[in-house]
């Protein structure tokens, strides 16, 4: 008699890129704004990523790849060497508990924030770019409050490849602050999205236009990443249908098909899909097909959005996603993979220290095993 395969599980062990991971429960990337100015981790991001790793794969907070890129009050960069400091005692603190979870891999997300920046995050108060000189709509988070968007400036032909080199740098940065990857952030509405989308993208060029010339920037950040990392290390956050302002466009699933297809050449290490969100401030169009681009791409498919232990179960047994990755639950839970394996209680998160401050609603969340001995 045939014995059934068994299906895989949550806690199954998997393959991420040249990675072997003991389960498939991933850290999605959490902008948390705990760092300063400077874009300078420090110590107690360290505590912070480092009670996180028992994640099969820590995805870092969005991370600014230049002094153009930057747009978030308090986010990390990695375009200088202080900041590359300040990361090292970050993929230290993880790697060091990696060794007794059994885990601990962390990749660097990198982030562009292309029109959605603002003036007084630009060197010399300039104008933001994007792909084309279209504003988008809603307000800039800045260090003086909310500000109106402005209108960005568009990218000259010629300037496209200084901002590809801009990523190439950030990668080999990454490599140096001791990360195991690097993400592209070609997600919700920031740069590289702003290429993707026929609503922000009215470019004559060879960057607009057809899907074909549209796709193109990422394609070719995709590759200088690849130069740096080997595919393997390489991963890609996509959120199709889903964007910040005008960022969303039409042409959604044939778009986001032909690109991953394009991305199928890198033997990338995962494709990350943002495939539904809650955040105030972003559009979802209902009909886009994800399962369509989990088959269309060669690797591994890890599945975002609001997901519970139950439904990630599902997806995974199903064969609807390789991986999952989780935003809130590990926010207040810093040892979700254990909670999830006990059937243990979750930890409520405090929506009021998600962005900025202190420990407070950072690092101070118990472990299942101090909330026991209480």
């Amino acid at each position: 008699m045939a014995i059934e395969k068994l299906r895989p599980s949550l806690f199954s062990p998997g393959i991420l890129g040249r990675y072997e991971i003991p389960h498939r429960i991933v850290m999605s990337p959490l902008t948390r704004a705990r760092t300063n100015r400077a874009g300078i981790p420090s110590t107690l991001n360290a505590e912070y990523y480092q009670q996180r790793a028992s994640s099969a794969l820590i995805i870092s907070e969005a991370t600014h790849i230049s002094a153009q890129g930057v747009g978030w009050v308090d986010a990390p960069g990695l375009f200088t060497p202080e900041q590359v400091a300040g990361w090292k005692k970050v993929t230290a603190a993880v790697h060091k508990k990696a060794v007794h979870e059994k885990s601990g891999l962390i990749f660097a997300q990198l982030w562009h924030m292309g029109k959605l920046s603002h003036p007084s995050f630009q060197p010399n108060g300039e104008l933001p770019v994007s792909s084309s000189a279209i504003k988008a709509d809603g307000e800039a988070n800045t260090y003086d409050g909310a500000q109106p968007n402005v209108t960005p400036r568009a990218l000259e032909t010629h300037e496209i490849a200084d901002v590809v080199e801009q990523y190439r740098i950030a990668a080999r940065n990454a490599m140096d602050a001791g990360f195991d990857g690097v993400e592209l952030h070609a997600a919700g509405g920031y740069l590289p999205a702003q290429f993707l989308s026929d609503s922000s993208n009215k470019r004559t060029d060879a960057y607009g236009g057809s899907i074909e010339n549209r796709i193109r920037f990422v394609i070719e950040v995709v590759e200088a990443l690849s130069e740096i990392w080997g595919g393997d290390r390489v991963g890609i956050k996509i959120s199709p249908g889903i964007s910040f302002s005008d960022a969303g466009g039409s042409n959604i699933n044939e778009t986001a098909a032909r690109l991953v297809e394009r991305l199928n050449r890198f033997d990338l290490a995962y494709l990350h899909v943002l495939e539904r969100i809650k955040f105030p401030g972003q559009s979802m169009v209902p009909d886009v097909d994800h399962q369509a681009l989990r088959k269309i791409f060669n690797g591994p498919y890890m599945a975002n959005g609001n997901y519970t232990k139950e439904k990630a179960q599902r997806s995974i047994e199903d064969g609807k996603a390789d991986f999952v990755a989780f935003g809130r639950p590990f926010i207040a839970n810093p040892d979700l993979p254990q909670r999830y394996r006990k059937n243990a209680p979750l930890n409520e998160p405090d929506g009021e220290t998600f962005n900025g401050g202190d420990h407070r609603g950072y690092t101070d969340y118990p472990t299942l095993e101090a909330a026991l001995t209480t």
